[in-house]
């Protein structure tokens, strides 16, 4: 009977690797990196002619380069919203600024006595369907 043995192969390398990885990552800043901000959009959001529901933004602006016309709100960002249902209508009128104010005076200095114009925002309604039914007179 022969006896069989058995030989145990030994590799050169091991099996399992082992890989290390970085503890810390490279170094990038974690604070905002100034001028990447997302850019706001703002401007015109609504056409001159355009229907419009009732709160519908109408412009966003930074400074007051558009103002509320007829039924137009302004919020306190300075943005423009339609107050009615209506069409809208953009003109240019001569504004008559409040001079005492000092934020007039900061932005409007040396133009004393001048036709300031400046774009304003109206919304026209829509004509009404005229079937109202007289109930009670009073």
């Amino acid at each position: 009977m022969q006896k069989l043995t058995m030989q145990c192969l030994k590799a050169d390398q091991p099996l399992m690797t082992t890989v290390r990885n970085a503890s810390k990552k490279t170094g990038g800043s974690t604070r905002n990196k100034k001028g990447h901000a997302r850019p706001k959009h703002r401007g015109w959001r609504v056409q001159d002619g355009h229907h419009v529901s009732e709160g519908t933004i109408l412009a966003t602006q930074l400074t007051t380069r558009f103002h509320p016309g007829l039924n137009v709100g302004f919020g306190r960002n300075g943005t423009l919203f339609a107050m009615e249902h209506g069409k809208v209508y953009v003109t240019c009128e001569a504004i008559d600024p409040n001079w005492d104010h000092t934020w007039i005076q900061r932005n409007y200095a040396g133009r004393q006595g001048q036709n300031i114009y400046k774009k304003f925002f109206n919304v026209v309604p829509e004509n009404q369907h005229q079937r109202f039914r007289l109930v009670e007179e009073i």
